[in-house]
């Protein structure tokens, strides 16, 4: 009986490892689509911001970690090496303390994250010229398929030097508002208008981003709480197979 559930707590550790290598993966993939995207908020601030290029920087580290622990993990459960399952546990336990310690400190620190972001965001609008192809057409992008205007709304685009040094009436092309009579229809650069009113949305891209960050607020935390679960069950595990070994064999491990 004993038997039966060491061989059953060995091949769940496998089967969490697996499960663990593919988190580690995704975390992996997720820190390189931050640090290599063109088309979303993170191309703009990644720009202008050190924390965001050393928070992907970090996911791509924990994520490779996460990886290298899983295959660990999954030598140590199959062949029953007592100092690969010390190693894959002690590992983990650091893991999930470095990530509690990093969910707290961006629980703490969002108020100055979100000025930082403000400010990065509030200093493209003054400069936009519409020739940057990096930045400024990663902005236009957001603004046209998010239907919003400025980051706190279209006002902010009233400190832009090019509109406020043209003689004619402009406004950034990808904020408007197809619904509404205007000139032409570009994707970037600054448009002329010839009606009192702007036709921009009224909305601005901040609040646009916090009802995203609020629809889905359950999906990143349902995440968030399902890597913590199958790193703690996976800590579990290996500390009970690990207690389980009486002494090691390493003519288990297999030869190259």
């Amino acid at each position: 009986m004993g038997k039966g559930c060491i061989t059953a707590t060995k091949y769940f550790l496998f089967l969490f490892n697996l499960l663990f290598f593919i988190f580690g993966a995704v975390i992996l993939g997720f820190g390189l689509w931050i640090l290599l995207d063109d088309k979303s908020f993170i191309a703009i601030l990644q720009e202008s911001s050190t924390t965001i290029k050393v928070s992907s920087y970090i996911l791509i580290s924990v994520g490779s970690v996460s990886m290298a622990m899983g295959f660990v993990g999954c030598i140590g459960a199959v062949y029953e090496i007592r100092c690969l399952l010390g190693l894959y546990f002690t590992c983990l336990l650091l893991i999930l303390i470095a990530q509690v310690t990093a969910g707290v400190l961006i629980y703490f620190q969002r108020e100055s994250l979100k000025h930082e972001v403000s400010n990065i965001i509030k200093g493209l609008l003054v400069n936009y010229t519409g020739q940057n192809r990096t930045t400024e057409h990663t902005w236009d992008y957001i603004q046209k398929t998010m239907h919003c205007c400025g980051w706190t709304g279209p006002g902010n685009w009233s400190e832009n030097l090019a509109i406020k040094n043209s003689s004619a009436p402009l406004y950034p092309c990808s904020c408007r508002n197809e619904t509404l009579p205007g000139t032409d229809l570009r994707d970037h650069g600054l448009c002329e208008h010839l009606s009192a009113e702007l036709p921009v949305y009224q909305t601005g891209c901040m609040h646009s981003g916090e009802e995203w960050l609020l629809k889905n607020c359950g999906v990143i935390l349902g995440v968030c709480v399902g890597v913590a679960v199958i790193e703690l069950l996976g800590m579990l595990l290996s500390m009970c197979l690990c207690k389980s070994v009486v002494q090691e064999d390493y003519s288990k491990v297999p030869k190259y």
